[in-house]
């Protein structure tokens, strides 16, 4: 607990300062907060065992909802009223309307506009046709090794792989979307970007595959960029490593808007899982104590390399230069920091990730029961508003109180 590190050259320990300092210290999802009390903070929790509490993040509705989405937003406006603005909560209500038929083809129609909207900005911005109609399955978030964008391009080259070995494969077709920035110096990330961007001009340009796989890499990753995407989206991919995310507020405005989840029980995953119903959320992967048990036995990547073919398969594939214009040199940092080191798991949870996402591809082809969890997962994410988490702040650490307008203008 000493506020200097002892252990080499003397310097000060800034998390331990803080937490001497702070006089409360918040993680901003369950399992982040737990982690913060039972590993990284366990002696300060014990000396200050109210000190750290949690505070799970929330997104406004207003920007990421109300204002992306209008075509939903007025649907659900003109079966519930519009207080859900201000109190998300209310979006409860529409729990009523997942079983009436006419308000599910509504919503269907209103997804569908959405979708055509974000294929038309697609084809602005890159030059890729999109099908509207393919599932669009999306990663958006910070390139970087724990969020895993590199596992959902595996599972691309398995689907590839499927249809090259049987090109009259019937699936169910899909528009892969990434986004999101690499840190500067941060080569592996860069590589990651380098990789989707590889496997896409390979896919997008293989007659054999036609429409039923596209790749894009969505440029331009900022807010404007975000209400365009996460409305229209049918998949959010939510696939880090367990304990490894503090939160995420991605998933939390894919979900808002309709999508459906694949994730690993990490971050604010696990709170929008038991809020949507465990039902409506597709889950793989290791668990926080099976990532510790995993290490503690002795890890060996290699070893799953060669007991899996299809694994196997897509990673020779990517080793052969077949992704890189014949260059076999150009992803192998990134292949040899799975194949002999794998710090965030990708070979553990391949198998998983895999069968879940064809249980994904199962679901989407009945699209009234897909619409169906679309509209429950909407309507279970008011407790992911901005306007709980400030409400949280303001009474569990900033000791404030809100004012209403009458005091105001009375004042």
């Amino acid at each position: 607990m000493s506020l200097i590190d002892e252990s080499g050259e003397k310097h000060v320990r800034m998390a331990h300062l803080a937490c001497v300092g702070s006089h409360k210290i918040n993680g901003v999802a369950e399992i982040h907060t737990q982690l913060l009390k039972t590993e990284l903070f366990r002696d300060f929790d014990e000396l200050w065992p109210e000190k750290i509490i949690n505070v799970t993040n929330g997104v406004t509705p207003r920007r990421w909802l109300a204002v992306s989405n209008p075509e939903q937003s007025e649907l659900m406006t003109s079966k519930i009223g519009d207080t859900w603005i201000a109190h998300l909560q209310d979006l409860k209500r529409l729990e009523t309307y997942a079983n009436d038929a006419a308000f599910v083809s509504d919503w269907k129609k209103g997804q569908r506009a959405v979708k055509s909207r974000l294929s038309k900005f697609i084809l602005e911005e890159t030059g890729i046709a999109v099908d509207p109609d393919s599932m669009f399955d999306a990663q958006v978030k910070r390139i970087h090794e724990y969020k895993r964008q590199h596992l959902n391009v595996l599972h691309i080259l398995t689907l590839y792989q499927r249809l090259k070995n049987n090109p009259g494969l019937e699936i169910t077709p899909r528009t892969f979307l990434f986004g999101g920035k690499a840190a500067p110096g941060y080569h592996l990330a860069k590589l990651i970007i380098k990789l989707i961007n590889s496997v896409a001009e390979v896919i997008n340009h293989d007659p054999e595959v036609k429409d039923r796989l596209k790749v894009v890499f969505l440029p331009g990753y900022d807010v404007t960029f975000g209400q365009l995407v996460y409305p229209g989206v049918d998949l959010s991919e939510q696939i880090s490593t367990a304990g490894k995310e503090a939160s995420g507020t991605g998933n939390m405005k894919f979900a808002m808007n309709g999508a459906l989840t694949i994730g690993t029980l990490d971050g604010a995953n696990v709170e929008i899982r038991e809020a949507v119903g465990y039902e409506n959320f597709f889950l793989f992967g290791l668990t926080v104590d099976q990532v510790h048990a995993t290490w503690a036995s002795g890890y060996n990547p290699r070893h799953l390399y060669e007991s899996i073919p299809s694994l196997r398969g897509v990673i020779d594939a990517l080793y052969s230069g077949q992704f890189s214009r014949g260059d076999r040199d150009l992803f192998r940092p990134l292949l040899d920091s799975l194949l002999y080191q794998d710090s965030y798991l990708l070979f553990a949870d391949y198998e998983s990730y895999v069968h879940c996402q064809d249980r994904v591809a199962e679901a989407y082809q009945d699209q009234v029961a897909w619409s169906r969890m679309s509209i429950l997962n909407t309507a279970r994410m008011g407790y992911f508003s901005s306007d709980r988490s400030v409400e949280e702040y303001s009474n569990k650490i900033w000791n404030i109180h809100g004012v209403s307008a009458r005091q105001i203008l009375s004042a």
